[in-house]
């Protein structure tokens, strides 16, 4: 390979988290790429990005812009903390000549003239900075110049060979204001990015982006979410489980239960998922933190992600049930995220999840998954992010555990979506009348690894947190919600009433 073809073989980072990683590398050195998006999804603050990332690695480095001023690029770079010393910026203004009337007059059309001149100095201002990136923005001004689409082809091939042939990379903005439908630059571009808005019903917008095209290089297709905040944008690539695999041992760990472990058949498997399933008000939470705190114990390092209730007060309840979780959080042993649906993408979701896993955590709880799917409402597209999560953790060794609050609270039970086939235990958690009083009663339904125990047993929760009874034996239609006894009555196995 000649000294030229390495250095256009060469990758050049786009400056962005994350938008590296989905284009396998960054950037093709030399070639011209398209960043295309309607107004507000963040084309200006890549473009900056891309060229601060050049400036950083002692490039030379060109903002052309025809839609915005200087000043407002500037005011952008300071809205995130950024200088832009050491890039060049070309303020692109109609001649002055040409917005006189006098002038317009002429045989030739006026839109003949600001295009030429346009592309003129544009090749004037690059000859003289000789750049190694460029930022042209936006081809809207160009498309409009043109006043047709043959015409918009041959200035944006102009430009190709004019860039191609002194190897500097181009990345071109289009807003999309002029026609959203022409797809002239998709076919000579090297590569296509776009970006796009999303307005749910509530809550902020969301931003994902999805690479169009990409000549000659495998790229991470599909969506995926991004944020823009102080600081610059941020790419939350889209998780795929076939691409992490870690070795890892299937052992069996044991709960700080036993007869928790008796009713699992010995404990849960490592690196599986546990689906803890029932309405509200059974336990779902405490349980979950029954097994982690029972990882930590082990020495693990563990992390929750809580949707549904405020930190402080699930620290409150915790302690009432003699779980001291602000001590773990002050150990490191335990991780606890708020999480709002409302502002946080899946995509982000995903990404924070993978970034505590990869800093070292063994043990995962998601609480719950009806505040996950606020977050993205359309249910099978929620089945499959669970589905590629799930696959991750399970693929990297991580026991994680997950809630889903029913409907009801006695009889026919509902879920608003239904992923037990995805997990490998199913937990249930059931309310049951008996004896004038609310009981509650625990079983498993599911478990993939290993044979289980199929009894019902009641639970309480103390002080001293969850304490499960002797299997019921003689009742039946716990799981309905009001059960008939089978057996003596002075025979029934119920635990006894706290005093």
């Amino acid at each position: 390979m000649t000294p030229l073809d390495d250095r256009l073989a060469e990758q050049l980072s786009m400056g962005v988290t994350g938008l590296d990683d989905i284009m396998n590398g960054g950037l093709s050195r030399g070639r011209l790429f398209l960043l295309e998006g309607s107004p507000g999804t963040g084309k200006t603050t890549i473009g900056l990005q891309f060229l601060l990332a050049g400036r950083d690695a002692k490039e030379r480095v060109l903002y052309v812009t025809m839609s915005e001023t200087e000043d407002e690029l500037r005011a952008t770079a300071a809205s995130h903390g950024w200088s832009l010393d050491g890039v060049d910026i070309f303020e692109l203004v109609p001649p002055e000549n040409l917005l006189d009337e006098a002038q317009q007059q002429s045989l030739l059309y006026s839109s003949d003239l600001e295009l030429g001149e346009t592309t003129s100095r544009i090749f004037e201002v690059f000859e003289r900075i000789k750049p190694d990136r460029v930022v042209l923005d936006s081809l809207s001004e160009i498309r409009l110049l043109a006043q047709g689409s043959l015409r918009y082809r041959r200035q944006i091939l102009t430009l190709k060979h004019y860039f191609a042939k002194a190897r500097a990379t181009v990345l071109m903005l289009d807003d999309l204001t002029s026609d959203s439908n022409d797809k002239t630059v998709h076919s000579v571009a090297h590569g296509v990015l776009r970006l796009e808005e999303l307005s749910p019903d509530y809550g902020a917008e969301r931003r994902r982006m999805r690479v169009l095209k990409y000549r000659g290089r495998h790229f991470r297709g599909g969506y995926h979410d991004f944020v823009i905040r102080p600081g610059g944008v941020q790419v939350y690539p889209r998780l795929v489980s076939g691409e992490h695999h870690e070795g890892y041992s299937h052992d069996v760990v044991a709960t700080r239960l036993p007869r928790l472990n008796a009713l699992l058949g010995g404990g849960i498997e490592r690196g599986s998922s546990v689906l803890l399933l029932g309405p509200a008000g059974t336990g779902k939470s405490l349980l979950a933190l029954t097994f982690l705190l029972g990882a930590v114990e082990r020495g693990e390092r563990v992390g929750m992600f809580i949707f549904d209730e405020e930190r402080a007060l699930l620290f409150q309840r915790a302690l009432g049930v003699g779980i001291d979780m602000q001590r773990m959080v002050d150990q490191g042993q335990l991780v606890v995220e708020q999480v709002d649906a409302a502002q946080m993408t899946p995509g982000e979701f995903s990404a924070r999840v993978r970034q505590h896993v990869e800093a070292g955590v063994r043990t995962v709880a998601i609480d719950s998954l009806n505040g996950y799917q606020s977050a993205m409402p359309e249910e099978q597209a929620l089945v499959l992010h669970i589905h590629e999560l799930l696959q991750y953790l399970n693929r990297r060794g991580v026991t994680s555990f997950l809630t889903v609050a029913q409907h009801g609270l006695v009889g026919d039970m509902k879920s608003p979506v239904d992923v037990t086939y995805l997990a490998d235990t199913v937990v249930l958690l059931r309310y049951f009348e008996a004896a004038g009083r609310v009981r509650r009663a625990i079983s498993v339904v599911k478990k993939r690894a290993s044979a289980h125990e199929d009894t019902i047993r009641e639970y309480r929760i103390a002080s001293d947190g969850f304490q499960l009874g002797e299997p019921l034996t003689q009742f039946q239609g716990v799981l309905r919600g009001v059960p008939t006894m089978t057996g003596d009555e002075h025979e029934r196995r119920l635990m006894p009433d706290a005093s």
